[in-house]
């Protein structure tokens, strides 16, 4: 599957991420989800973030993201609508400078 490309049942997947200029979602009880939080913080970006755990489809949102390419499926962020990834694309892009591309 297209790292951008929605299943028809999303369970809201799509629309959280279209709808917010930075867009993670986490779990609660996610130490890396945390750490991904802050590092927007920290860059003077406040993301929107979503605990899936919260979410009584948290389950079928884990396997949205999963089939979109993040493993493991949180962190997830999307920015501007577009997945970036998790940590490990996140983290590539932030020390490559490449992460914010609306920062300057």
């Amino acid at each position: 599957m297209e790292r951008n490309h929605f299943p028809p049942s999303d369970f809201g997947v799509g629309r959280l991420a279209s709808q917010n200029q930075v867009m993670i979602f986490t779990k609660s009880t996610c130490c890396m989800c945390h750490t991904i939080t802050t590092l927007f913080s920290r860059l003077g970006i406040k993301p929107t973030v979503y605990e899936i755990d919260h979410d009584p489809n948290a389950r079928e949102m884990e396997k949205v993201l999963t089939r979109l390419g993040c493993k493991p499926a949180v962190p997830a962020v999307f920015i501007s609508g577009k997945l970036v990834g998790g940590p490990n694309e996140v983290m590539t892009r932030h020390l490559n400078g490449t992460l914010i591309p609306f920062k300057k």
